[in-house]
């Protein structure tokens, strides 16, 4: 037990000392920084899909996955599905899944079971903040034992039901991951796809999705048809309120989203960063031959979003369609360091030069922005992007990789490292669990703003 000096010393404030990295106030003792004493808001949350087969559940974990790391929630995913390929080694058919399969349902609960401690292993020991449990979880006993582990360790659940009615959209998803899936690698499409809706029809029994009578004390979102209608249920905190809203955003519809930077400016010539400048020659004749890639693609009904900065809106002034500015596109705030070379940046700067080499995605330039910012400050761009379905965005670099970072799925530590050059059009095309890249560069020379991740002291 304390005695009175010792909790005095324990609870007198302590001096503050300013993170030079992160620009952020931080206690310190005798000179030296403290460990901060965390008060987490949000304890651990186990995301748990359900759902009969072939309904989107594992296209939802992994776009729920990718944003949450995004945003800077440790999330990862854990899908009950691959824990019995690797139990199996062989997959033979249906008959695995039939309700009356004791053998098959004795290894189906030891693959969920073997699941779940890890998810406890993620999220008690290594730090994850949420973690998604993919599997068809279809029965009410199931979905209890799921809740009865959560409070046992502390972490809170929330449900994601994805109901589906609709042959067309089924089918759809049977041909275009199923398919694809170890389960089915050298078999026939058609005896695939057969033993597959058998499989189906071994979960149809005993299916009980969420009731608003019966489950009204879980907290879940409902999300019918493919984002038709959604039912909602107890959302208990933040985290769960961002999961909703971004289920809420994201559909199926078929789509491409053209990325670029802006035409060369008169800084990007100098090799100075950031400022406000407007095209050199070579970049007027980009957005030129900007327009006439748009026009030879015949996009339909195709968006253009520019920042709103001169250089961007320059660029799609060319274009000779409607854009719309968005402040949160511009580019990231270099603080002091705007407008100045890198060189110079080394000679005026020398400790920031180096924090910023030693960790590029949280460093903050001194009253400026880091890439962790930018990506907060771009949320609101994702969920738009999600929402919409042809889109160009005419962005800066910094931006172009914190969109493309969400796209392609990228750590925080790849992304400020990401090649985004100028003069070249990046086509995302959404896939089933993942994203398809081309690249098109529109044959107008440029200067190289891409620079290299140092090479480890």
């Amino acid at each position: 037990m304390l005695d009175n000096d010792e909790f005095r010393l324990e609870t007198s404030p302590r001096e503050l000392t300013q993170n030079p990295l992160r620009k952020i106030w931080m206690p310190c003792r005798n000179g030296h920084i403290a460990h901060r004493r965390v008060c987490m808001t949000n304890c651990p949350t186990i995301i748990v899909t359900v759902g009969l087969p072939a309904r989107g559940k594992t296209y939802i974990s992994k776009k729920l996955t990718r944003y949450l790391n995004w945003i800077g929630v440790p999330t990862k995913e854990f899908n009950v599905g691959q824990y019995r390929r690797e139990c199996l080694k062989i997959y033979k058919s249906f008959e695995f899944f039939r309700p009356d399969n004791e053998e098959g349902l004795k290894i189906r609960r030891q693959c969920a079971t073997s699941a779940l401690n890890d998810v406890r292993q993620y999220l008690s020991v290594e730090g994850g903040q949420v973690a998604v449990f993919d599997a068809t979880n279809t029965t009410r006993e199931r979905r209890g034992t799921i809740v009865k582990f959560a409070e046992q360790s502390g972490f809170k659940v929330f449900f994601v039901e994805s109901v589906c009615e609709d042959p067309d959209v089924i089918a759809q998803n049977i041909v275009q991951v199923k398919l694809g899936s170890p389960d089915y690698i050298h078999c026939d499409t058609e005896k695939a796809i057969e033993d597959f809706m058998k499989r189906i029809k071994c979960y149809e029994s005993s299916y009980q999705p969420l009731d608003e009578v019966l489950d009204r004390d879980l907290s879940y979102i409902k999300i019918m048809d493919v984002g038709r209608r959604y039912l909602v249920n107890l959302v208990m905190d933040h985290i769960q309120s961002r999961i909703v809203y971004y289920l809420m955003n994201i559909h199926i519809t078929p789509r491409s989203i053209y990325l670029c930077r802006h035409g060369e400016s008169d800084l990007n010539i100098k090799g100075r960063i950031g400022g406000d400048s407007g095209l050199s020659a070579r970049g007027r004749e980009f957005a030129k031959s900007l327009g006439e890639f748009l026009q030879d693609q015949n996009i339909k009904d195709l968006k253009v979003w520019t920042s709103q900065m001169k250089r961007t809106i320059q660029t799609a002034e060319s274009l000779g369609v409607p854009y719309e500015q968005w402040k949160s596109l511009n580019e990231i705030n270099a603080g002091v360091c705007e407008e100045m070379m890198y060189e110079e940046i080394q000679e005026h700067f020398p400790l920031e030069f180096a924090l910023r080499d030693q960790d590029k995605y949280r460093y903050r330039y001194p009253k400026g922005e880091s890439y962790e910012d930018l990506v907060q400050r771009l949320e609101p761009v994702i969920m738009e992007l999600e929402r919409q379905e042809n889109v160009l965005v005419v962005c800066h670099q910094a931006v172009m990789r914190c969109l493309l970072a969400y796209f392609l799925d990228k750590t925080a530590d790849e992304l400020p490292y990401l090649k985004c050059p100028l003069h070249t059009v990046l086509k995302l095309t959404p896939m089933a669990y993942g994203c398809k890249v081309e690249s098109v560069y529109l044959g107008v020379d440029s200067v190289n703003t891409h620079r290299d991740r140092p090479e480890r002291m």
